[in-house]
């Protein structure tokens, strides 16, 4: 059975420790990673700045409530989709695809480089990264 860690505020399973640290690591290596193969992609760099918050738009879920909000966030804020669309811009032979695909990997980079993580669906600002 999986273990969780109690932060000691109320909230258990958030990552702390060396943990923390990789997972944010990880992040920062997404997002340059992202942005060099962007760069390999010879698309303009305007379209990278205009689409790099979009993601975020997830947040209107919020709007619907607190559970719907979390689940709207992480939708636009976990590997999968992007994955799914690059992996159909390369089958598919469309470098946009995989263009918007690669600004959508930096920004969830960016986010875990900050210490943005995953939201839980209460009513709390918690993610998997924070306490």
């Amino acid at each position: 059975m999986p273990t969780t860690v109690d932060t000691g505020r109320g909230h258990p399973g958030v990552v702390t420790g060396l943990p923390r640290l990789l997972l944010r690591s990880e992040g920062a290596a997404l997002l340059a990673m992202a942005a060099v193969l962007y760069a390999r992609q010879e698309q303009s760099w305007w379209l990278f700045v205009a689409l790099l918050a979009v993601p975020d738009l997830g947040l209107l879920g919020y709007l619907a409530g607190a559970r719907t909000g979390a689940v709207a966030y992480d939708l636009t804020h976990t590997y999968l989709p992007p994955a799914v669309l690059a992996l159909g811009g390369v089958l598919g032979g469309s470098s946009l695809a995989i263009s918007v695909a690669l600004i959508w990997f930096a920004h969830i980079g960016m986010d875990r480089t900050l210490g943005l993580g995953l939201r839980y669906p209460d009513r709390s600002r918690h993610s998997h990264l924070d306490g």
